[in-house]
This record gives C-alpha cells, sequence and structure tokens, in this order.
C-alpha cells in the first residue's frame, strides 16, 4: 500500500472517491475542526495571561467533561457513517430518521452527564491535582456540565449533515461558533464592557455560548425547504426501533472507544501533572499544541468516513478504499507543515503561552515543553495515516476492531507511563518520548487490519 501511495501520489485525483471528492467534502470541515481547536486554544491562552493555574485547570476539567461526555459523542457520531450509507442506498428519508434517533439519545444523555458531575471533586482529590487548580477545575466544569445539551446536539446535527455531504453548513456554524467564544472570552475572562473579571467561569459560558449559536444555525439549515423535502423531515419524528438497532449496535462500540480512551487519556494528564506545578505547566502548552495540530485531522477523518459510508452503502467498496487512501495524502500534506512548525521554531510556540506577569513556574517550564513538542514531531505523520484509516474502518462499519485496538493501545500507555514517572522517576519529556514509540506501534496495527480488507465484507445497511 505504502509502495503504490508513493509512486502513484495524484493517479486518482478526479476519480471518485480521489482527493478531488474528499477535498469537496474536507475541506470545510478542516475549517469547522481548526475552529474548534482555536477556540479550546483560545480559552487556555487567555488563562494563561491570568494564571498557569487557570490554564492547568481548563485542560483538566475540560478532559473530565469529555470524559463523561464521550461515549454519548462516539456513539451519536455513527449517525455520520449510517446517514451515508442509507443515502448511498438510496434510502434519504432514513438519514433523517437516523438523525432523530441520535437526538433522542442526546436527550437521554444529558441528565446522566450532570448526576456524574459531583464524583469529579473526589477524582480530583484522588489524583492528587494540585491545589492551587483544584477550586478554578470545580468552577469550569460546574458551568460545562450544563451546557453539555447543546454540545450533544450539536454534534449530532453536524453528523448528519456531514453524513449526507452538506459539509459548508458545518463549517458556518462552526466559524459562528467560534467568532462567538473567542468574543465572549475577552469580555469575560479579562473583564472588559462593565463586566467584572470571571476567569475560568468565564471561558466556560464563552463555550457554552458558542454551541447555543451553532445549534441554531444548524436547525435553521435543518428545517429549510430543500432539506425538510428531500428528506423527508417532518416524517422522521418517530421512534425507530429498526435504525435505533443499528445506531446503537455500530455507534456503541465507536462510543465505548471514545470514553475509555479519554479516561486514559484523563489519566495520563493527571500523572504528568502529579509531578508539579512546572511539569503541569509543560503539558497543558505542550497538549495545546497537539491539539491544534490534530483537530483539523478530524475534519479529515469524518469526511473519509462519510465518503466510505457512502460508497460501501452503494456497494462499491474499491472506491471506498480510494476515499481512504486519499484521505491519507491530504493529511500527509497537512501534517508536513505541522512537522516543520514542532522541529523548527517549538521555542516560539510556547513562548505564545508567556504570563503577562513574570512566572517562575512558565520560566522553569519553557525548556520542558520545548523538548515535548520536538518529540511530538515524531508521530505528526503517523496521526494523517491514522486518522485516514480510523474513518474508513469506521464508515464500512468495523467499528468493533477499532474500539479493541483504540482502547488496547491507550490502556497500555497508563501504566507505561505510571511506571516511567513514578517507579523509575524518569523525567517528563523522556517519559512522552517512551509514550510516541507506543503511539507509533499502534498505528501499525490499523495499517495491518485495513490491509487486511476484512472491512470491505462489512454488511450495515440491506
Amino acid at each position: 500500500m505504502i509502495r503504490n501511495f508513493i509512486k502513484k501520489p495524484f493517479t486518482d485525483y478526479n476519480k471518485p472517491g480521489g482527493q478531488k471528492e474528499l477535498l469537496g467534502l474536507a475541506l470545510p470541515m478542516i475549517i469547522a475542526t481548526a475552529c474548534d481547536g482555536i477556540m479550546t486554544f483560545t480559552d487556555r491562552l487567555f488563562l494563561a495571561k491570568v494564571g498557569s493555574e487557570q490554564m492547568n485547570a481548563s485542560l483538566a476539567g475540560g478532559t473530565s467533561i469529555q470524559m463523561l461526555t464521550f461515549f454519548f459523542i462516539g456513539l451519536i457520531g455513527y449517525t455520520t457513517a449510517l446517514s451515508a450509507q442509507y443515502l448511498g442506498a438510496g434510502e434519504k428519508q432514513n438519514s433523517s430518521r437516523t438523525t432523530f434517533q441520535a437526538i433522542i439519545i442526546s436527550l437521554i444523555a444529558w441528565p446522566i452527564i450532570i448526576a456524574f458531575i459531583p464524583f469529579l471533586g473526589i477524582l480530583f482529590d484522588w489524583l492528587k491535582t494540585p491545589q492551587s487548580q483544584i477550586i478554578y477545575q470545580q468552577q469550569y466544569v460546574s458551568v460545562l456540565a450544563f451546557g453539555v445539551i447543546f454540545t450533544l446536539l450539536r454534534h449530532t446535527l453536524s453528523c448528519y449533515f456531514v453524513g449526507i455531504g452538506r459539509t459548508k453548513i458545518v463549517m458556518q456554524a462552526t466559524v459562528a461558533a467560534m467568532l462567538t467564544n473567542v468574543v465572549l472570552d475577552y469580555i469575560l475572562i479579562f473583564g472588559k464592557l462593565g463586566f467584572q473579571p470571571m476567569g475560568v467561569t468565564g471561558a466556560a459560558l464563552a463555550t457554552v455560548s458558542g454551541s447555543v449559536v451553532a445549534v441554531i444555525i444548524l436547525l435553521r439549515a435543518y428545517f429549510d425547504k430543500q432539506n425538510l423535502h428531500e428528506y423527508s423531515i417532518a416524517k422522521s419524528f418517530r421512534f425507530s426501533g429498526e435504525i435505533m438497532k443499528k445506531l446503537l449496535y455500530f455507534g456503541s462500540p465507536a462510543g465505548l472507544e471514545l470514553f475509555l480512551n479519554f479516561i486514559a487519556f484523563f489519566f495520563m494528564i493527571a500523572l504528568f501533572q502529579s509531578r508539579g506545578d512546572v511539569e503541569s505547566t509543560a503539558t497543558t502548552i505542550m497538549f495545546n499544541w497537539d491539539m491544534v495540530s490534530f483537530i483539523p485531522l478530524l475534519g479529515i477523518e469524518m469526511s473519509v468516513t462519510s465518503l466510505v459510508g457512502k460508497y460501501m452503502g452503494a456497494g462499491r467498496p474499491q472506491v471506498a478504499h480510494r476515499a481512504a487512501l486519499s484521505g491519507i495524502k491530504i493529511g500527509i500534506f497537512y501534517s508536513v507543515i505541522i512537522l516543520a512548525l514542532f522541529i523548527f521554531i517549538p521555542r516560539a510556540l510556547v513562548l505564545v503561552f508567556k504570563p503577562d506577569i513574570a512566572s517562575p513556574v512558565f520560566d522553569s517550564a519553557l525548556p520542558v515543553a520545548v523538548q515535548m513538542i520536538q518529540i511530538a514531531s515524531l508521530y505528526v505523520l503517523a496521526e494523517a495515516v491514522i486518522v485516514a484509516l480510523v474513518g474508513a474502518l469506521r464508515g464500512a462499519g468495523d467499528t468493533h476492531f477499532t474500539m479493541i485496538a483504540s482502547v488496547v493501545a491507550h490502556w497500555s500507555f497508563v501504566p507505561v507511563l505510571y511506571l516511567c514517572l513514578h517507579v523509575l522517576n524518569l523525567s517528563v519529556p523522556f517519559s512522552w518520548f517512551v509514550l510516541v514509540v507506543f503511539f507509533l506501534v499502534f498505528s501499525l496495527i490499523l495499517v495491518m487490519r485495513f490491509k487486511s480488507g476484512k472491512w470491505k465484507t462489512i454488511k450495515v445497511v440491506s
């Protein structure tokens, strides 16, 4: 696969499933996911100007909320593949019926997530989170939790539009959410236009407000005349046992994968932060840039899922295969740019987060964060391959394998990191290097699964 990829990188550009078709879907999604990254990045950048403790709290607090929501996010996320498969099979009315089943799941999920919020405080104490950031963490989490319903509805509607190939709508909604978030971040975090400075609470309120704006835009597009008629929206608002069963069967592994992986990621963040304020600050800065580099790739992943789902639903697995390879090519082109930034200007990237007031913690964290960003450069190209392959496997319905492989990989990271940091007492940069090596091994497992072709035989819709 790799040899042919290198020899003929643009041969299939204009063919169905080629780079041209995928780019038509992916470019709006790359912009959309980049805007999501900017929102989170802006939260932490502005909070860094207030103090490292609040910035660190936004990372750990945000991760804890994601840990609670990501089972439902992953489950709902299969709406993209299922809507695309129904579209490819010529059953457009079932694409909208799938969306309504996902809305039902969102409404059930919201109170469940809120019920678990009190337990996060116990978890923060057990993980020995620095006392300087715990109170900020709790403030951040309490606001985000009550806004989760807008996050879930936004995700549901976005997955529908990606599945039917209307990614520009998702882009427009996300750009609006980003602008809302960034403006309110500035006003609420620092206390402008007559508001009192609110710090992390202001950052959380800005995030929720952005989601509300996105949901309004997506609902308007969902109920416009063209979509209402073409996808029989008015007839979709009823429970469908058949579609719900498919969504739960193929979506639950994806949801369980995200949930378990984020628990593992949460523990990894906590292990790094348990080494002290300096290591916590360095880790937060590194993961902020890692997030910025990775999130646009999710736009490629979602587009590959949509295109593969469409062609698998139409009974054209070879075109679906071509779509996956197109995703790899586009992803690598983007990741080469990130690779250059991480190798040549890591210090400049770290200095973006320098507080406005003198901070001995930041000064000590600077060289550690630089090393960690340079080490991250080792896997940015592998990320481009992984997102395309995962998108293809999920689009085809191979969600059970991706769940098992990904969960085993992430949960192997946790004991390895604990061993490095707390048994062998290795440095934070060297421990991060060990995790990167494990990640590269995991990428080979996905390549082998894709090459086996088993995913091409899975039937999601008949």
